[in-house]
């Protein structure tokens, strides 16, 4: 059976989530540094999305402020005027490796809606197929509720679970976490190793987090038990650590490392198969069942006879065999009243029919659970 390090160490989708304090560090180029590993783990044929925090920070500057704003107008104008600069130093980082990045800005209603999500989640892997880094923020200019109530290390947790990555790397300017505070206890040791789902890790984790940034290392807890829900392992690492993504990625002991107890795609599919309502039905004729069902393929249109119910796109919808018996439930890559036009026909006419092609699978294979 894999160790959890090893599986971390085999990872080949990444997401890493830098701190604002990283970020803001006065000596040497913080962005250049995180880049340069990005760059090499890409090499090695790992995908990596990096969720970036710093935009308020560094808008604080743009705009005078001698301290983070407490009012959310502040903080939104700090979010809107640092947003640029800090895509302008992600560019420059990742520019001498010739890598494009891509400024992904969410919020967590993006994550919520399964349409959004769905939309979120493809634009993400397109992203990652044609070779970018997507650089994703939380869209602070205009999510008041984030500002309040939310940090990056949530939203990592959210964008680990959109693309089924394998792990959550959470860079921040503290070792990992400890058995006891380590700035009021000397013996404090580090956790080297703890299931996420651990109650106990809540206790362990209190405390504020830095001048510039909101989260502490609660929000990194939590956030690691949000991502072990879709079967992805965290570490929780300092991003002071020469290489750390590197050293970590060849199995080194670092930081926390907070275990899932199951893999990314199991997770998803229980999800799917257990929490969400069926908005509509497709029969699929005998062809498409085998597909389905023995070779593990998606859902294309030409094996569809008939759509029943109204549905939009990234709702759930069952799939039925010819005798009308429930096989499968997957997402619609298509709303209903488009089904209708593609079924029975060729993926190669959607865009002519439809007059655009979003996916050429009606239900994506990861995206449907057997039944």
């Amino acid at each position: 059976m894999t160790s959890p390090r090893a599986h971390l160490a085999n990872a080949k989708r990444i997401v890493v989530k830098v701190g604002s304090a990283l970020l803001a560090e006065k000596e040497g180029d913080a962005f250049a540094r995180f880049a340069d590993q990005v760059a090499q783990l890409r090499a090695k044929g790992a995908s990596v999305v990096v969720v970036s925090s710093g935009a308020i920070a560094l808008g604080l500057a743009v705009l005078g402020y001698k301290e983070r704003p407490k009012d959310l107008a502040g903080l939104q104008a700090c979010a809107a005027a640092g947003q640029s600069k800090l895509m302008a130093k992600w560019d420059a980082a990742f520019s001498s490796h010739g890598t494009t990045v891509a400024q992904v800005l969410l919020t967590h209603d993006d994550l919520r809606d399964r349409r959004r999500y769905l939309n979120a989640r493809h634009a993400l892997l397109a992203l990652v197929q044609r070779g970018c880094v997507p650089i994703v923020n939380e869209n602070d200019t205009v999510a008041v509720e984030e500002i309040k109530l939310g940090d990056n290390d949530t939203l990592a947790a959210l964008v680990t679970n959109l693309i089924e990555a394998d792990a959550l790397v959470i860079l921040t300017d503290q070792a990992g976490l400890f058995d006891a505070d380590p700035r009021k206890h000397q013996q404090a040791k580090i956790i080297q190793e703890a299931n996420a789902s651990d109650s106990r890790l809540e206790s362990l984790a209190g405390g504020a987090g830095s001048a510039l940034g909101k989260g502490g290392m609660l929000t990194k807890v939590l956030a690691a038990r949000r991502a072990a829900r879709s079967g992805a392992h965290t570490v929780i690492a300092s991003g002071a650590e020469p290489d750390v993504l590197l050293r970590l990625a060849r199995g080194e002991r670092i930081g926390t490392l907070l275990t899932a107890q199951t893999v990314p795609l199991a997770a998803r599919k229980q999800w799917l198969a257990d929490h969400l309502t069926v908005s509509g039905r497709v029969r699929l004729d005998a062809g498409a069942v085998k597909a389905l069902v023995r070779d593990g393929k998606s859902l294309l249109p030409i094996g569809v006879t008939e759509v029943a119910g109204e549905f939009q796109r990234g709702e759930v919808v069952a799939c039925l065999d010819p005798a009308g018996r429930e096989i499968a439930r997957g997402l619609a890559n298509y709303p209903s009243a488009e089904a209708r036009q593609i079924i029975r026909k060729p993926s190669g006419e959607i865009e002519a029919i439809l007059g655009y092609v979003g996916e050429p699978e009606l239900i994506h294979r990861d995206n449907l659970v057997l039944l």
